[in-house]
């Protein structure tokens, strides 16, 4: 492929970064990308490069937004988190106290914990959505306030792929009367100014890459060809069904689409540069948004050991999910994925994006890109990549003093 400029600057100490995102771009197939990374409140690291459509009509530039799927998880969760700072919500109190409608079907007892842990059985409605219905906030709550549980809740974990920011985000919506994304315009990203969007204004639009690859309905089908295909008789009783009606549970539109990005779908639709998300991390990882004693409760593990996932383990038995440790909205260090600290914390999407604090060495990492890649757990070549260049950069810089 023809050589890609990549613009922006590392701190002395850092051209490493510089030399993995410019190999990302030769050897991974890299479309647009942005790298940012902060150490102790600066910024060290801001890279961006590429194109922001398949097209080559726009570059990518140093603010660029993109679709970064479940990377959305951790701002979501942040807003819940901010609340329990302020005293308004309880992690322990069943969801219904906030929401009186959750309580039907057998679900009065589950506690807000068990929505961040992904413990609570909620993958999905018993019954797919309707077209275009994944945007109409009121009709995806009511179904899940409707829903008995897929399996007995707190007895174990499977990854709320799309309705842990119905859940969440409904749970914020009853306590503040905002919208997840307006909330947390207003209390994070706003004060940061921060390019993180959860429903991104029409006037944002134009600074918005496009996905490019991503997987549409079919081609889950084919990668997955075990997964009932919904609807279908006796689907309720099928080991995958709540899988199933998961993945039938995202927009089948186009995520380019003004209408899906001007949604809130706040699991998987958050619109964010690099330099927003690392931001928010990056206020996190220096005390600045919540208290100690909190931010060690969102990173402390909710699973057993060695728990396995029953959402990704059926999707993918030996995939870097399969077992997996969650704190209270964030994925847990278990594979290096965020460096060598077992203590850091944030989230992945689909595609490959990735983000996270490590509050130990004062740094936060983010990145993103246009080219859908690997899934969520952080594990995508590219960002592994920036990654290890980002650590053996800080240990050269610690090194030096």
């Amino acid at each position: 492929m023809e050589a890609v400029t990549v613009n922006g600057r590392c701190a002395p100490g850092f051209e490493g970064v510089r030399s993995a995102f410019e190999r990302n771009f030769r050897e991974h197939r890299e479309i647009g990308a942005a790298v940012a990374v902060t150490l102790d409140g600066e910024r060290v690291v801001d890279l961006w490069g590429g194109l922001a459509d398949a097209t080559g009509s726009r570059a990518w530039g140093p603010d660029t937004l993109v679709n970064v799927y479940s990377s959305a998880k951790g701002m979501t969760a942040l807003c819940a988190h901010l609340l329990v700072e302020r005293g308004a919500l309880d992690l322990d109190a069943p969801v219904a106290r906030y929401w009186p409608e959750f309580a039907r079907a057998g679900k009065e007892a589950i506690p807000v914990r068990w929505l961040l842990s992904h413990r609570a059985g909620m993958l999905a409605p018993r019954e797919p959505l309707a077209e275009g219905r994944a945007y109409d906030w009121d009709h995806v709550c009511d179904a899940l306030a409707a829903t008995a549980p897929w399996w007995e809740p707190g007895t174990a974990q499977g990854y709320h792929a799309v309705t842990f920011g119905y859940l969440v985000g409904e749970v914020v919506r009853r306590i503040t009367g905002q919208s997840l994304g307006t909330f947390l315009r207003s209390e994070v990203t706003g004060p940061l100014d921060a390019g993180v969007f959860i429903g991104t204004p029409v006037e944002e639009h134009p600074r918005c890459a496009d996905m490019v690859g991503q997987l549409n309905a079919a081609q889950l089908r084919e990668r997955f060809p075990d997964l009932p295909t919904p609807p279908v008789r006796g689907l309720a009783d099928h080991p995958l069904a709540g899988v199933a009606l998961a993945l039938t549970y995202v927009p089948t539109g186009d995520v380019n689409s003004a209408a899906y990005r001007t949604a809130e779908i706040p699991a998987g639709n958050a619109h964010a540069s690099a330099r927003g998300l690392a931001a928010v991390y990056a206020a996190l990882a220096g005390g600045r948004l919540v208290r100690p004693a909190t931010l060690e409760a969102m990173r402390t593990s909710q699973s057993r050991p060695d728990e396995p996932d029953l959402a990704l383990g059926a999707l993918t038995p030996e995939g870097p999910c399969a077992a997996h440790r969650w704190g209270l909205g964030y994925m847990l260090n278990d594979r290096g994925q965020a460096g060598p600290n077992p203590r850091a914390f944030g989230h992945g999407g689909a595609g490959g994006s990735f983000a996270f604090a490590d509050p130990e060495n004062g740094l936060a990492y983010a990145y993103v890109m246009n080219r859908y890649g690997g899934g969520t757990s952080g594990a995508d070549p590219r960002s592994r990549a920036l990654v290890t260049a980002v650590y053996a950069a800080l240990a050269e810089v610690r090194g030096r003093r």
